[in-house]
C-alpha cells in the first residue's frame, strides 16, 4: 500500500490519455460563418486583411470616363502634330511670301499689254504694242512658256518691256461686251404692221439657222445678211430686238462708231475679232447698227482718221465675203441713209436682201396705237381714229411719244384716266418738237 501510486491504481497518466484519445471519435465542429451576411460585409482583421487588395469590378461610368480620356488624348496628339507642322512650315511660308513680294516688285505697276509676235528661244521673244514698234525682250522665268504662242496677249514690264505674264482670255473685252447675254423683252407681237418686213427677215436670218436643209434641198445658198433702211423711228432696231428675242442663236450687237478706234490697225483688228468670236459661238447673228459710220462711200481721204475708217470698212467687206466661209453667221445692218453707203457693201454676195421700212400707213398706225394704248386707262371720250386718219406723217416712234406724253399730261393734273384733249395736246407738242427749226412754207 505504501509503495502504491497516490490516488489509487485506477488513475491514468497523461500519456495514457493521449493513446486513448486516438481511439475516440472527433467531436463535431460547426462550419465557419459566411464572410458576407446580408448586405453588410464583416470586417476582417489582421495582417492578411490589411495586405489584401479589394476586387474592383469595371462599371459603365468607368468605361465612359476611359473613352473620354482617350478622345482627349487623341485631340492633344493632333494639336501637338499641328503645332509641330506650323513651326516647321512657318519659315517656308515666310520665304514664299518674300519671293512673291520680290516678283511683284519685279513686275512693276502698272504693266503694259502687248502682243507676242515671235518666239526666238525659251527666254527671248519679239513683242509689240499698239502704241509703239516691236521690241526684242526677255521672258521671265515664272512665265508659263508652254502657253505662249504667236499672237497671244501678254503683260510687259512697264520700263524694260520684258514679258512678265500671260492674259489667259484671248477674247477682246470690247467684243465680250457686245454679246447680248439677256434676251430683249420685245417680240414680233410688239411690232405694229411690218408684216412683209418680218417675213423677209425670217426667211433671210432665222430660217437658214433653224432649217438649213430646206435651202440644200432646193439647191441655193442662204443669204449672208440683210440691211434694214428707212426713216428714223420706223422700227429697224425694234425688229432686230425681236429677232434676238425669238432666236436661240448667239446675238452680237455692235454700233458702227464702236469699230472706229484711235490707233492704227485697231479698227480692222476689232472687226476680225468680232467675226472670229461669232464663228466660235455659231450659230450667231451680228447686228451692226448705224453702219453708215464706217460704210460710207470711198473717196480720196486727206487725213489719217479718214483713211483708218476706210481700212476698217475694207476689213468688214473682207469678212462679209472673203476667202473664209462665214458658215452659220448671219449679218444684219441698219442705217437711215442707205444712199451714202459704199456700193461694194451693198452688192449681192455680201448683203443679199435690202428691207425698206417706210412710214406707217393707216392700217399700221391703227395697230401701233392699239399696242401702245393697250395698258393705258383711257376715258370714254378718247377717239384714236382722229389721230389715225390725220395727214401728218407719223413714225412708230412719234406714235409712242404721243401716247407717253398724253399719259404724262394726265399725271400732271392728278388724273388716273387719259382724255381726248390730252392726246390732242400731246400730238401738237410732239409735232412741234419734230418740226422745230424748219420754216414752214419757205419753199412753197
Amino acid at each position: 500500500m505504501g509503495q502504491g501510486t497516490p490516488g489509487g491504481l485506477n488513475r491514468q497518466l497523461p500519456g495514457d490519455r493521449k493513446n486513448d484519445g486516438d481511439k475516440k471519435e472527433k467531436k463535431f465542429e460547426p462550419a465557419a460563418p459566411p464572410a458576407r451576411v446580408g448586405r453588410k460585409q464583416r470586417k476582417q482583421k489582421g495582417s492578411e486583411a490589411a495586405a489584401r487588395i479589394p476586387a474592383v469590378t469595371p462599371l459603365t461610368k468607368s468605361k465612359l470616363r476611359l473613352l473620354k480620356l482617350e478622345r482627349i488624348k487623341d485631340y492633344l496628339l493632333m494639336e501637338e502634330e499641328f503645332v509641330a507642322n506650323q513651326e516647321r512650315l512657318k519659315p517656308q511660308e515666310e520665304k514664299t511670301e518674300e519671293d512673291r513680294s520680290k516678283v511683284d516688285d519685279l513686275r512693276g505697276s502698272p504693266m503694259s499689254v502687248g502682243n507676242l509676235e515671235e518666239l526666238i528661244d525659251e527666254n527671248h521673244a519679239i513683242v509689240s504694242s499698239s502704241v509703239g514698234p516691236e521690241y526684242y525682250v526677255g521672258i521671265l522665268s515664272f512665265v508659263d512658256k508652254d502657253q505662249l504662242e504667236p499672237g497671244c496677249a501678254i503683260l510687259m514690264h512697264n520700263k524694260v518691256l520684258s514679258v512678265v505674264g500671260l492674259l489667259q482670255d484671248d477674247v477682246d473685252p470690247m467684243v465680250s461686251v457686245m454679246k447680248v447675254e439677256k434676251a430683249p423683252l420685245e417680240s414680233y407681237a410688239d411690232i405694229g404692221g411690218l408684216d412683209a418686213q418680218i417675213q423677209e427677215i425670217k426667211e433671210a436670218v432665222e430660217l437658214p439657222l433653224t432649217h438649213p436643209e430646206l435651202y440644200e434641198d432646193i439647191g441655193i445658198k442662204p443669204p449672208k445678211g440683210v440691211i434694214l433702211y428707212g426713216e428714223p423711228g420706223t422700227g429697224k432696231t425694234l425688229l432686230a430686238k425681236a429677232v434676238a428675242n425669238s432666236t436661240s442663236a448667239t446675238f452680237l450687237r455692235v454700233v458702227g462708231s464702236e469699230l472706229i478706234q484711235k490707233y492704227l490697225g485697231d479698227g480692222p483688228k476689232l472687226v476680225r475679232e468680232l467675226f472670229r468670236v461669232a464663228d466660235d459661238l455659231s450659230p450667231s447673228i451680228v447686228f451692226i447698227d448705224e453702219i453708215d459710220a464706217v460704210g460710207t462711200k470711198r473717196y480720196d481721204a486727206h487725213s489719217g482718221g479718214e483713211r483708218e475708217i476706210q481700212r476698217t470698212m475694207l476689213e468688214l467687206l473682207n469678212q462679209l465675203d472673203g476667202f473664209d466661209s462665214r458658215g452659220d453667221v448671219k449679218v444684219i445692218l441698219a442705217t437711215n441713209k442707205i444712199e451714202s453707203l459704199d456700193p461694194a457693201l451693198l452688192r449681192p454676195g455680201r448683203i443679199d436682201r435690202k428691207i425698206e421700212f417706210p412710214l406707217p400707213d393707216i392700217k399700221t398706225r391703227r395697230r401701233i396705237f392699239q399696242i401702245h394704248t393697250a395698258r393705258m386707262t383711257l376715258a370714254d371720250d378718247v377717239n384714236l381714229e382722229e389721230f389715225v386718219m390725220t395727214k401728218d406723217e407719223f413714225s412708230g416712234a412719234d406714235i409712242k411719244a404721243i401716247c407717253t406724253e398724253a399719259g404724262l399730261l394726265a399725271l400732271r393734273e392728278r388724273r388716273m384716266k387719259v382724255t381726248h384733249p390730252d392726246f390732242k395736246k400731246a400730238k401738237d407738242k410732239v409735232m412741234f418738237k419734230k418740226k422745230e427749226g424748219v420754216p414752214e412754207g419757205l419753199y412753197m
